[in-house]
């Protein structure tokens, strides 16, 4: 017999209404499972002012080589990575053009001359003006500033390493066409040590000493830490980041460096005045409910064994740790594995508890 379709509607919505009556109560007895959480107890510490940032290691010196004239490339003798010395010839573009160049304002040079060792007999002669020799004087006077010129383009139709260094790009081949300044090469200068440059802050950078210490690690070198030294703060913020330029020099202390490593950095800051040397902190993991400066902690109730909910006001991090600064007190157990998933009032059982 077929059953009507109110009938038919009616059972889908009892056996809906019975599934959820069921699953409320599964969840009711999941409820009263004690939650399986870790603890660890409010701790006081020494505040160490200090800031951490990323940056990427570079020679503090890098230069963009260029030929002074155009023309067709001849040769270029390194390649990305070459370790160079300073006067080690890198480039040269073909001599022809460059040295038609230079023979050209040589002869204009001699003509120049003819023309006003003539001038000088005849104005002995009375027969040229003192006008005409003062007018192929100069003419004499700029030949030879051309000659100058053209033989000084003519040095720089190749290109030498005016330092140590490391050829980073080779940016043309033999036989193309450059033009006068088109960057041919960049070589990074060694002479001049290795830097990272972080950005940090409005908040942070007016904390940064020059001449501070500081730790940076690459994680190209597990397991080294290297000593650094601020050299240069930014006067300026950076107009797409908002942030200020520290430069940090690193030295290498064997380690083979190479330009683009990623540089962890660890700077310490001046402190704040009216900034207690100590404060209370709780690992970051322990927060719930972050907003700003507020956030909710729970805290173990060992004699219960239940979770007690408390709201406290947050001061700034200290790296994997945050400052508390109202709502807790030193020694307070409070709950950090398992937090994120407790009501107030929960019982608990404790898998790990470090009480200090």
């Amino acid at each position: 017999m077929k059953m009507p379709t109110w009938q038919a509607f009616s059972v889908v919505a009892v056996a809906a209404l019975l599934g959820a009556c069921g699953a409320e109560k599964k969840d009711d007895t999941a409820d009263a499972q004690p939650a399986a959480v870790r603890a660890v107890a409010v701790a006081s510490v020494a505040v160490t002012a200090h800031t951490r940032a990323v940056g990427v290691l570079a020679p503090r010196d890098e230069i963009r080589l260029a030929f002074k004239v155009g023309g067709v490339v001849d040769s270029v003798r390194v390649e990305p990575g070459d370790i160079v010395r300073k006067g080690q010839v890198l480039a040269e573009l073909k001599r022809a053009e460059v040295d038609a160049a230079v023979s050209q304002a040589a002869e204009g040079v001699e003509k120049a001359r003819r023309d006003l060792a003539r001038a000088r007999q005849l104005r002995i002669d009375e027969v040229a003006t003192e006008e005409q020799v003062q007018d192929l004087t100069t003419a004499y006077n700029v030949a030879r500033s051309s000659v100058d010129a053209a033989r000084f383009n003519a040095r720089f139709a190749r290109i030498e390493a005016p330092a140590d260094g490391i050829v980073f790009e080779r940016m043309v081949e033999g036989g193309e066409l450059v033009q006068p300044g088109q960057p041919v090469i960049v070589l990074g200068s060694t002479a001049s040590g290795w830097v990272v440059r972080v950005g940090l802050a409005d908040r942070d950078v007016v904390r940064v000493e020059s001449g501070a210490p500081a730790q940076v690690t690459f994680d190209a070198f597990p397991g080294r830490a290297f000593e650094g030294r601020v050299t240069r703060i930014g006067a300026a913020a950076d107009r797409m980041t908002g942030t200020f330029e520290v430069e940090i020099e690193v030295q290498p202390q064997g380690a083979r460096f190479a330009r683009g490593l990623v540089a962890k950095v660890a700077l310490p800051l001046s402190p704040l005045p009216d900034v207690a040397s100590s404060a209370t902190v709780v690992p970051v993991t322990a927060l719930v409910e972050a907003d700003g400066q507020r956030a909710t902690v729970y805290v173990l109730d060992r004699e219960k064994n239940v979770a007690r909910r408390k709201d406290v006001t947050l001061g700034p991090l200290l790296g994997e740790q945050v400052v508390v600064t109202a709502g807790l007190i030193a020694g307070e157990p409070v709950i950090t594995d398992g937090a994120a998933w407790l009501t107030d009032g929960r019982s608990v059982r404790v898998v790990a508890d470090d009480q200090g």
